[in-house]
């Protein structure tokens, strides 16, 4: 029995049915070994089973599962503590949720009521979520023409175009959200000294700056924030997927002053900060620092790097490579989907952006063992493509 009798036709589906996985390797239900660059769309970012966070889950699951933020834990709190202590400088006060998306949401709301303003200002390509605000700030016309009207007041400046921003900025802007590398429209890397001329145009006109870092952030790109690569820091950040090594989580990070904005009861999340979700966290987090994967990230990203260039000099299909540590696309002259299938054949998952673009989102433990084996599969399919196709 199928899945799909009951879920509908909600999601683009792999012909593959995982049943466990180790590291950045999966395992099918028929025994078949894959090696994972879809990580879960980012989330298995410390690695499938990390025995940190396996742990942690284990422990917190024999004490307690959840707890309301009306009371207090100390496993929310040293969660909280350790995130603190990672963050950018001034992202002293935090929000727990569930998903990006609702730390998105979360933002909007911080940002309005502090400043008093509506005007919102994203950028041509983002992705922030689906549900009705952050998919409002999503650019994409695709995901939103049939639930429309969204919130009012949204522009969309042209991304790593700073002059496109300050046409669109107005007296009622009251934030500009930006993925510091853009994921779902096909891992776009800003021109430098874009983040740092955004920032200092928000500060000159009294604006909020967001850095949505939900896919970009945690070490995906070889730093531990994607705004590191320009020392740039916002106002109030937004993360998700891979901070709880697998476990649903989101965070919206922000200044004292911004949180201090918002009375009793006017956001809330039931299971927000729970423990077993906090638990993974601390896990997660320590993964992320004590053993080295961001250094990894940047270590392996260069080598996976280095290697598609090398590909792309033999494969005329390929157009461009992007990216920063292992957050890469791989821009195609053609769609992708018959290139991912015949991967999934040779054992590799891989992700898309669009029609024409791979997107590699490995976990951040992938060795440099497993690269060589991508990037021979990817060889090997692309001339079978190109054979194909008489490119």
């Amino acid at each position: 029995m199928s899945e799909d009798q009951f879920m509908g036709g909600l999601y683009q589906r792999f012909p593959v049915t995982i049943e466990k996985g180790k590291g950045s390797h999966v395992w099918d239900i028929n025994g078949k070994e894959y090696i994972d660059c879809m990580g879960g769309y980012g989330v298995a970012l410390v690695g499938h089973q990390n025995e940190r966070v396996v742990k942690a889950i284990k422990e917190q699951a024999d004490k307690i599962i959840t707890v309301h933020s009306s009371l207090y834990n100390k496993t929310r709190e040293e969660f909280l503590q350790t995130l603190i202590g990672l963050a950018p400088k001034n992202l002293t006060q935090v929000h727990l949720n569930n998903s990006g998306a609702e730390a998105v949401e979360a933002a909007i709301k911080f940002a309005r009521k502090f400043t008093g303003k509506k005007g919102m200002v994203a950028m041509k390509g983002s992705y922030h979520g689906k549900s009705l605000g952050a998919l409002s700030l999503t650019f994409n016309p695709k995901y939103k023409k049939a639930f429309l009207p969204l919130v009012e007041k949204v522009s969309f400046a042209s991304y790593g175009d700073i002059e496109s921003l300050r046409e669109v900025i107005d007296n009622d802007t009251a934030f500009v959200i930006l993925e510091p590398i853009q994921g779902e429209s096909g891992i776009i890397v800003p021109p430098e000294g874009f983040l740092k001329d955004v920032r200092q145009l928000c500060d000159e006109k009294g604006i909020l700056l967001i850095f949505d870092e939900i896919q970009s952030g945690l070490g995906r790109t070889g730093r531990l924030w994607a705004c590191d690569h320009w020392n740039t820091s916002p106002d109030i950040m937004c993360l998700a997927k891979g901070i709880a090594g697998g476990v649903p989580m989101g965070a919206t990070l922000v200044r004292p002053d911004i949180l201090a904005a918002i009375s009793k009861g006017e956001h809330s999340s039931t299971f927000g900060g729970n423990p077993l979700s906090c638990a993974a966290g601390i896990a997660a987090l320590k993964a992320l620092t004590e053993d080295g994967l961001v250094e990894n990230s940047e270590k392996m990203g260069k080598i996976f790097r280095e290697g598609l260039e090398k590909l792309k000099e033999q494969h005329p299909m390929i157009r461009e490579i992007r990216g920063k540590g292992l957050m890469i696309g791989v821009e195609m002259k053609f769609e992708v989907r018959d290139i991912l299938m015949n991967l999934i054949k040779k054992g590799i998952l891989m992700l898309y952006s669009g029609r024409n673009i791979l997107r590699i989102l490995p976990p951040l433990v992938i060795s440099e063992e497993d690269i060589t084996k991508v990037l021979q599969s990817l060889d090997s399919v692309l001339t079978e493509e190109e054979k194909k196709r008489n490119v």
